[in-house]
């Protein structure tokens, strides 16, 4: 018995300050990773980052933090740390190379929030898609498209591609083509045209709207017609304005021209 209790003494001797360190260390250390990450927290909201980001900058803080801890932890405990550390950067070095599509789509979702070139319910075309802006991950944007379908891109390729933001300056000029015939006055349909859209709720004064003739087709002289509106108007102001200019051409005598051929049949002589 009295040699169990001299090696219990020994091994008290000899561990003891090194496990009450080690507590000491952890204890101490929990304390410190709760205070640094809650102000990097702090500091991230007060900074109006975005909350994915936010979330991830934290949690990356408090990982990091415990891995000095534990690296502290077994280093007073006289474990050899420097091979722990190789082995540790071996596997990490594995894990990137198995990961290297993931980690590629998390830089680039990183960047997306840093740089900001489109948020939450902007029109964008990017990655060969269309669509509102739903939700920005870190590793992959949500897309509603026009036909109501839910389009999930991978960040790398959101930012590998052009990117082209619709709502960014607020207002989008509506492109619309219209031809009249070659019987018909330019100066009567222009002022019709321009009337439609000067008299056009959803039609914005400034920018100005645009009427002029664009050229001077086969069969019809083309005019085109310009107007600005909000971006969520686009769609409404394109198909109004088309069936009103139909309709008031129609009523006002101004003819719309269309593809025709004709046919001269000749009766070859039997002689």
């Amino acid at each position: 018995m009295e040699k169990y209790l001299d090696l219990v003494q020994e091994w008290a001797a000899l561990y003891g300050i090194k496990v009450v360190g080690a507590i000491v260390i952890l204890i101490v250390g929990r304390i410190v990773v709760s205070i640094v990450s809650s102000f990097v927290n702090r500091l991230l909201k007060r900074s109006n980052t975005d909350d994915a980001l936010t979330n991830f900058f934290t949690t990356l803080t408090r990982v990091s933090l415990y891995i000095f801890v534990l690296l502290a932890v077994l280093n007073t405990l006289g474990v050899e740390t420097a091979s722990l550390i190789a082995v540790i950067g071996a596997a990490g070095l594995a894990v990137g190379f198995a990961l290297q599509g993931s980690l590629s789509n998390l830089a680039s979702g990183i960047m997306l929030i840093l740089f900001r070139p489109f948020r939450a319910n902007d029109l964008v075309e990017t990655g060969g898609h269309l669509g509102v802006v739903q939700e920005i991950h870190i590793f992959h944007t949500v897309l509603k498209s026009p036909d109501n379908k839910r389009v999930i891109i991978p960040n790398s390729k959101v930012t590998g591609d052009s990117i082209v933001n619709y709502s960014a300056e607020g207002v989008l000029r509506v492109d619309l083509v219209f031809g009249i015939s070659y019987g018909d006055e330019i100066a009567k349909a222009k002022s019709i045209l321009m009337k439609i859209l000067e008299e056009h709720e959803l039609v914005l004064s400034d920018p100005a709207p645009t009427v002029a003739v664009k050229e001077l087709g086969n069969s019809s002289v083309d005019f085109v017609v310009r107007p600005y509106v909000k971006v969520e108007h686009y769609w409404n102001v394109y198909f109004s304005v088309t069936e009103k200019v139909k309709t008031t051409f129609d009523s006002s005598g101004v003819s719309i021209p269309f593809p025709q051929r004709d046919v001269h049949l000749f009766q070859k002589n039997a002689s």
